[in-house]
């Protein structure tokens, strides 16, 4: 994959011979025209005051030094905080600087207003892709796999509401996709998800913080999934491992494998550079066993320290070429338009404690599992073996 840039009426424009159309959606949203860039810059500021880095008071950077880190005009950056006054979350003066407003959440009557908004630029952009060729079904993926990095990125507190399922556990393309869709599958509900990794969700369902988790770890000694660590960290519970799906686990490379890879031994290999998935992930524990068996140490493994908390940000980093190598699933390296290299069938389920199996909703989930509706939007993610989903197997 090469990358050229070109600076055309002082902006920034990048060509690539690269030719995954999501990709390049994420390359335009990065190096916008200045006349966008100003609402770049302050969703990035706003993201931060969400996130807690800049708190109530706090000063914000000066002008010349987002200036510097954008790399663009000053006139930009006063744009941008002029947007975020406007949405009330800052406040500018004189000889004081940009600060955090004191109240930084939107006022009952102003949130209708402020939701008209977001729809509107919503819309513009929609049009401005769609007048670029791009097809509904390709945009939609696009948001998707940018709304789980966001999400992989925050690691938003679970929320405990009657409406409100929570969800903890292993990166899946397919959950992100139930999570999307819930309110059709199960009415007036949502599924909050956080993606903490397949160990992280058992732990979350020993501490009570999640209704299911979600999980595919691989027990090396026994050869089986998720049984053995669910009796370890939940013992004495009475736990139900409902099947999500088989999925396939293998090499993501850049498209045509330029590096001629075919599995896990050829990573050592000079010019590879890897990356790799969170300790605590079931891939994670997969790679590392399997590198135990091949007698492949880690640190002949150029980027093995460098870690991504989902299969899409896996993804991602090969598509942009900061890595040629990761583990990951056919679905992820399909939205990409990568070359996968199969190495193994894995299955993920829904680890659900039996206290929690009668809630209204997961009920209504579990029966929507079982159906062929289900199965058909599952599969049709790609590298997903739907034969056995919605089946139950209880441990006690």
């Amino acid at each position: 994959m090469t990358f050229e840039v070109k600076l055309v009426n002082n902006n920034c424009s990048i060509f690539t011979t690269f030719g995954n159309k999501y990709k390049i959606l994420f390359i335009y949203l990065i190096k916008m025209p200045e006349s966008f860039l100003y609402q770049q810059i302050a969703e990035a500021l706003r993201r931060e005051i969400n996130q807690g880095t800049y708190k109530p008071g706090d000063r914000l950077p000066t002008v010349r030094q987002l200036t510097e880190r954008w790399g663009c005009t000053p006139g930009t950056v006063q744009r941008a905080y002029q947007e975020l006054v406007r949405q009330s979350l800052v406040t500018t003066r004189q000889g004081q600087g940009t600060r955090v407003c004191s109240d930084t959440l939107p006022r009952g009557e102003d949130i209708p207003l402020r939701r008209a908004g977001l729809v509107n630029r919503t819309e513009a952009f929609l049009l401005e892709v769609l007048n670029q060729g791009y097809a509904i079904s390709e945009i939609e993926q696009a948001f998707s796999l940018a709304f789980d990095r966001w999400r992989s990125a925050a690691q938003t507190p679970i929320p405990s509401s009657a409406d409100t399922l929570t969800f903890s556990g292993s990166h899946d393309l397919a959950v992100d996709w139930i999570a999307a869709h819930f309110d059709e599958i199960v009415p007036n509900q949502r599924l909050e998800l956080n993606f903490s990794g397949s160990l992280g969700g058992l732990i979350a369902l020993a501490e009570g913080k999640a209704h299911l988790a979600g999980s595919h770890l691989w027990d090396e000694e026994s050869d089986t999934y998720n049984i053995p660590f669910v009796k370890r960290l939940l013992p004495g519970k009475r736990v139900a491992l409902v099947t999500l799906a088989h999925r396939r686990l293998g090499l993501i490379v850049p498209a045509g494998n330029p590096m001629r890879l075919n599995g896990l031994e050829d990573l050592p290999r000079q010019g590879v550079s890897f990356i790799n998935r969170q300790p605590g992930s079931g891939t994670r524990v997969w790679l590392d066993a399997s590198l135990r068996k091949l007698g492949i140490l880690p640190e002949t493994i150029h980027g093995y320290t460098r870690e991504k908390s989902s299969h899409a940000e896996v993804a991602q980093a090969i598509a942009e070429g900061t890595a040629n190598a990761g583990l990951g699933l056919d679905a992820a390296a399909l939205a990409y338009g990568l070359t996968f290299i199969f190495l193994r069938r894995e299955r993920y389920d829904f680890i659900i404690p039996d206290e929690q199996m009668q809630q209204p909703a997961l009920v209504a989930l579990l029966s929507w599992l079982k159906s062929p509706l289900a199965k058909s939007a599952i599969a049709s993610l790609g590298g997903y073996d739907t034969a056995h989903t919605g089946e139950t197997q209880w441990i006690n």
